[in-house]
């Protein structure tokens, strides 16, 4: 009959799948447990290593490109974690009490209690590098929402779905819908809740490539090993962290449309001047940089002057970035100015670094960082990418920088905010 049984799981785990709409982690936990399923029917155990390393290859054989994906990364990453952590020693779980004190636990719910800490704990931390790289932030009370909510979902939320799906043919689905749908408002009260907790959500500076393949690895070796060298990972680990915490932040940061500059001042936050502000882009830009206000706070536009003309935001040693408009305004700032942002096409005389409509035509939004009074400016799509509908970059050379003084308040000095400012069309 197990056998069986195992069957009609795996047919009934194949219409979920196509039900859920086949993601990459359902896809991850489709192929697993049809490769534990497939164990039960020829009386092999399943539930190891390998079973991973198979996902991983079918998926990645069906879609190469899921391996950049959080998705994929964070689903492998808990699981990985999870089974090596089975395998590694924590098999008491399931097994059978050895004292009266251990056999009342478990009829009171202790070990399932103790599995979805070790649970949570285990993924959360596995999970932890991709979520702080492609989200920039961290929940440090994971643990308790999960325990708070997933009894919720295993004996409320999904049993109420299952029996709405058997009674909706017959048309006596309704009171299900509305268990399953108490069951989610609770999971959204719980989470309500946590996320209001002080430093609930904490938040991380954006870091390189470099930092995230060293503390893969590092997870990988760990769940893989089995002797001793497997610590080795926690070295990898260790020089993952550093290498995130020494990752450098840009001093400027330019919009895909050059319609909106941020400037990093002297005491290290951003400051957004824009003729037009993109909501999206500048949520992003304070996530990336770790900084936990909202796109609509009013010190975003401290120290920023503007007129109708353009914009201008000083750097920490007496220079500024101008933010050009108006034609008028480009002669000027292209004078003064250590670099000119403009969603217009820049003059060719202009004697300061530009950033103009052709740049971002080619590159898409910029970010630059000053380094020995030079600006290292990095593109989205760098000049290595080439495309037949993507516009060639700017043949002008940016030309060197110089230490400018503080210009004069005028004729900017009408301290208006950047969202005040009209919107000129380009030329």
């Amino acid at each position: 009959m197990k056998k069986w049984a195992a069957l009609l799981a795996l047919l009934v785990a194949a219409f979920y799948l196509v039900l859920s709409g086949a993601e990459v982690a359902t896809q991850r936990a489709f192929i697993m447990t049809a490769i534990v399923l497939i164990g039960v029917m020829f009386d092999r155990p399943a539930l190891t290593l390998r079973t991973i390393c198979v996902a991983a290859l079918v998926l990645l054989a069906m879609a190469p490109e899921a391996i950049v994906h959080p998705s994929f990364q964070m689903s492998f990453a808990a699981t990985l974690a999870l089974v090596a952590v089975y395998e590694g020693g924590i098999r008491w779980l399931s097994a059978e009490p050895g004292t009266p004190f251990a056999a009342r636990v478990a009829l009171w719910g202790g070990r399932e209690i103790a599995a979805l800490v070790l649970a949570s704990v285990v993924a959360g931390l596995a999970t932890t590098l991709f979520a702080a790289y492609h989200f920039h932030r961290l929940a440090p009370y994971g643990v308790l929402a999960n325990l708070l909510a997933m009894p919720a979902v295993s004996i409320w939320v999904m049993p109420a779905g299952l029996l709405g799906l058997i009674a909706l043919p017959f048309g006596f689905d309704r009171v299900f819908w509305q268990l399953m749908g108490e069951g989610i408002d609770w999971m959204i009260v719980v989470a309500t809740w946590v996320a209001g907790l002080p430093g609930a959500v904490g938040r991380i500076p954006a870091f390189g490539v470099g930092a995230l393949l060293l503390g893969t690895a590092g997870l990988v070796v760990v769940c893989l090993l089995r002797s001793p060298l497997r610590w080795c990972g926690a070295g990898l680990v260790v020089l993952c962290l550093l290498a995130a915490s020494a990752a450098p932040r840009p001093d400027i940061l330019v919009s895909a449309d050059g319609g909106m500059v941020a400037v990093r001042d002297t005491g290290g936050a951003l400051r957004v001047m824009a003729t037009r502000r993109d909501a999206f882009a500048l949520r992003e830009w304070l996530a990336a940089d770790g900084d936990a206000r909202s796109e609509n706070d009013e010190s975003l536009g401290k120290g920023i002057r503007c007129d109708p003309t353009g914009c201008v935001a000083p750097l920490g040693d007496g220079r500024v970035v101008a933010l050009s408009i108006a034609a008028e305004a480009m002669i000027e700032d292209c004078e003064i100015a250590a670099l000119v942002v403009t969603a217009r096409n820049a003059p060719t005389a202009c004697e300061a670094p530009v950033i103009d409509r052709n740049a971002v035509r080619a590159g898409g939004a910029m970010s630059g960082r000053w380094i020995n009074d030079a600006l290292l400016v990095e593109a989205a799509r760098p000049e290595s990418y080439r495309r037949p509908w993507t516009p060639a970059r700017s043949a002008n050379p940016p030309a060197p920088i110089r230490p400018v003084a503080p210009r004069d308040a005028t004729p900017r000095a009408t301290d208006l905010d950047a969202d005040d400012v009209p919107s000129v069309a380009p030329e």
